[in-house]
């Protein structure tokens, strides 16, 4: 990875781009998250094809979704970029990205789900920090879908901390260390399979690996989980933190079934893992996660993720 480009922090105030990547959106929670995110003080443009919603289940085709994503991050007026929702369909961007616009205009770029690739080759790419968090239409539109403490810290670059509040929890200690540090790395872990083998293909060695998903059965997971081993994909890692993992279950499965293939899969992993953390696909307070920058994982006691460098330049 690249050294980091920090964007500047956004203050209230700001105005934020909306941009729609992939998959169209519902237009009434389209209308109520921009409302709620103005509540906040922010001020929400929309992209001119944010609101498309053809060909096929595509918000435009790309070459217009990549016009909004260009026209968000070289927008003086705006200080950040959100997606509208995930869905589908920003790996057909990945080939067509200017990296010397986004290169120039450096924003915090909000997303999580099918934008993980692009989030992720921006910061390998350029050292874009990565904002995995809320959307707009996916979060922003329900009254309790965003962790307000870690998205106002990620923007403003205030440190933060997140624990079992927000929903972590041990699954493993590390035998030999109580708390682990590296930089913190990751997203939709579908979507991190599914770059295996292309040019995008994410650099999650060597990191503290932050995995999410949703809908998908235990072996699923383990499948996927075995692919990235198998791969070289899990070489150095430091520690493994899997997000709530929405609806990941088997019908008429035992409890805790989920627990065990992830252990059973990375068994011989002398590294700490941990479970549960709310942000990307969750049941609610989507909390913001900054890929790129140095974290540490703390598991002994009362586990913890704390963010040791912000995402921002104040």
């Amino acid at each position: 990875m690249t050294r980091l480009i920090k964007p500047p922090a956004a203050a209230l105030g700001s105005e934020i781009a909306i941009v729609a990547p992939a998959s169209s959106a519902n237009p009434e929670r389209t209308e109520r998250g921009l409302a709620s995110l103005s509540a906040l003080g922010f001020v929400p443009t929309l992209g001119a094809n944010a609101l498309l919603r053809e060909p096929l289940y595509f918000a435009g085709t790309p070459a217009q979704r990549l016009a909004d994503l260009h026209a968000a991050f070289s927008d003086p007026a705006t200080s950040a970029v959100m997606a509208l929702r995930g869905g589908y369909g920003s790996n057909y961007l990945l080939e067509g990205l200017d990296l010397a616009i986004i290169a120039a205009h450096p924003k915090p770029f909000f997303g999580y789900s099918d934008l993980t690739g692009i989030q992720l080759h921006l910061l390998d790419e350029l050292g874009l920090p990565a904002f995995h968090g809320p959307m707009l239409a996916a979060d922003f539109y329900l009254e309790d879908g965003v962790h307000l403490e870690s998205f106002r810290a990620a923007l403003a670059g205030e440190p933060y901390t997140v624990g079992p509040a927000e929903g972590l929890r041990a699954l493993k200690p590390a035998a030999a260390q109580e708390k682990v540090q590296g930089t913190l790395y990751g997203g939709c872990l579908s979507i991190l399979v599914s770059l295996l083998g292309t040019p995008w293909e994410p650099a999650t060695e060597n990191k503290l690996l932050f995995l999410e998903d949703t809908g998908v059965k235990p072996y699923q997971v383990d499948r996927m989980l075995w692919q990235l081993r198998a791969a070289g994909k899990l070489a150095g890692v430091c520690g493994i933190i899997f997000g709530e993992m929405l609806d990941c279950v088997s019908a008429g499965a035992a409890p805790g079934l989920l627990d065990r293939a992830i252990l059973n899969t990375l068994d011989g992993l002398d590294i700490p893992i941990a479970i549960g953390l709310r942000s990307g696909h969750v049941s609610r307070q989507n909390v913001t996660l900054t890929f790129g920058v140095e974290a540490e994982l703390a598991l002994a006691d009362e586990p913890t993720l704390k963010f040791l460098e912000p995402a921002v330049t104040k």
